[in-house]
């Protein structure tokens, strides 16, 4: 499977623009921002052309004019084929904070490695880290912000964490009435919605609000939720102003331009993490450790079960201490699974995790959080106490879709209050 394309959006003058620009340190400091750089020509799009909330520069330079910018970014956040941080500063915009969430602002920190505050090389801003001491934006924080900016490509999944830093950027600006900018993108997986909804006993680090595993909204449109259902402590509410996504639609086939973590490398892995990552409940690798994480499953025990076989290594960024590291593994190749039939299905395929229960040896083991060491228990990703013992139990893929009603059905009718794509 092919790594993401190098961008090639119809903002190719403005990115050639932002690059010809003054890039003198004077820049970073001035509030007198030159729109005239980054907006593009409307000429120049069609009017069908997708583009992401950042793209539509024009919509939001004026708003960030001659105050003091904080951004929530990451390398998913660019404009063009630049980051939207080096963008902004190009052309004037006073960004005095960057905010980085798991893997680091540069996304060069390993999955689930405490990240900690740094001063960027590039740019000499300060770089919080909300993936380390703390994962909330303190009132020192944000006493120098008039405004933050959250633009950040999210894959649509409950475990995947960047959902939890924007609700946990929501509070620190809603505590202290700041204004929160979100510039909204895209969601790979937004075509569907599925699986069980959080149990709020399991509340925790990839799992906070009672959403299924995969719940169909953009960043901006479950930044609308958590304002709209009361989620934020105190029921307070976040003044968020949302840069839509233009002419998009949550059935759009959406290739995203630059891997949104290390290990979802390709648009295999990201439209296969929400079963796979399941799999982080098991003593079964997903291939961490290799360069096709997210696309095959396997563990040593199962040699002689499947003829397929890979064998994670430590790759610094992206899995250093592997489960499995240097064995050999066996089991499931997915990367040339016809990911069409998840569009087609629009379902969490169970029937992986009943098939390699079934095949694993020593049955006690597959599940043991103490063997495995990784990511979280199958309790907290599956976000219910019932699909681990539904797989021991034997019950069958319609049991356990059975299961997760009537609160799938009850989550839907709540997600569309909040909708702002069709």
């Amino acid at each position: 499977m092919k790594l993401f394309p190098r961008l090639t959006y119809p903002l190719a003058l403005l990115v050639l623009a932002v690059q010809a620009c003054d890039a003198s340190p004077k820049a970073a400091k001035s509030t007198n921002i030159s729109t005239s750089v980054l907006v593009a020509d409307s000429s120049k799009k069609t009017e069908s052309a997708m583009l992401t909330g950042a793209e539509q520069t024009e919509k939001y330079l004026p708003l960030l004019k001659g105050k003091r910018v904080g951004m929530v970014v990451n390398p998913t956040s660019v404009i063009g084929q630049m980051t939207s941080v080096d963008s902004l500063i190009k052309v004037g915009v006073n960004i005095v904070k960057i905010f980085g969430p798991e893997h680091g602002f540069r996304g060069d920190a390993s999955a689930g490695i405490t990240v900690n505050d740094a001063i960027d090389e590039k740019t000499g801003i300060k770089a919080i880290s909300l993936y380390g001491k703390h994962n909330t934006p303190s009132t020192e924080d944000l006493a120098d912000i008039d405004i933050m900016v959250f633009d950040i490509q999210d894959v649509g999944v409950r475990f995947y964490t960047y959902i939890n830093t924007l609700q946990h950027v929501m509070q620190a600006c809603a505590e202290n009435k700041k204004e929160l900018l979100i510039l909204d993108r895209p969601n790979p997986n937004g075509f569907y919605v599925d699986g069980p909804v959080l149990d709020p006993r399991l509340v925790s680090g990839i799992g906070l609000k009672p959403i299924p595993i995969v719940h169909g909204l953009t960043v901006g449109e479950y930044a609308q939720m958590l304002n709209g259902e009361g989620w934020l402590n105190n029921k307070l509410k976040c003044n968020i102003n949302i840069i839509e996504v233009a002419n998009y639609s949550h059935d759009m086939p959406y290739e995203l331009p630059v891997k949104p973590s290390p290990n979802l490398n390709t648009q295999q892995s990201i439209l296969l993490y929400p079963t796979l990552c399941l799999f982080e409940g098991t003593y079964l690798s997903q291939g961490r450790g290799t360069q096709f994480p997210f696309s095959v499953l396997g563990a040593p025990a199962l040699k002689g079960k499947y003829k397929f076989s890979f064998t994670p290594k430590s790759i610094k960024g992206m899995a250093e201490t592997p489960l499995h590291q240097d064995q050999a593994c066996y089991g499931l190749d997915l990367r040339n699974y016809d990911i069409s039939n998840i569009r087609k299905d629009k379902t969490l395929n169970i029937k992986w995790l009943i098939e390699l229960y079934k095949a694993y040896p020593n049955k006690a083991d597959f599940f043991n959080m103490k063997l495995s060491k990784q990511m979280g228990s199958i309790d907290k990703l599956a976000g219910v106490y019932t699909l681990k013992e539904q797989i021991i139990a034997g019950k069958s893929e319609k049991e356990i879709r059975a299961s997760w009603e009537p609160g799938l059905s009850r989550y839907k009718e709540i997600r569309k209050k909040y909708l702002l794509y069709p």
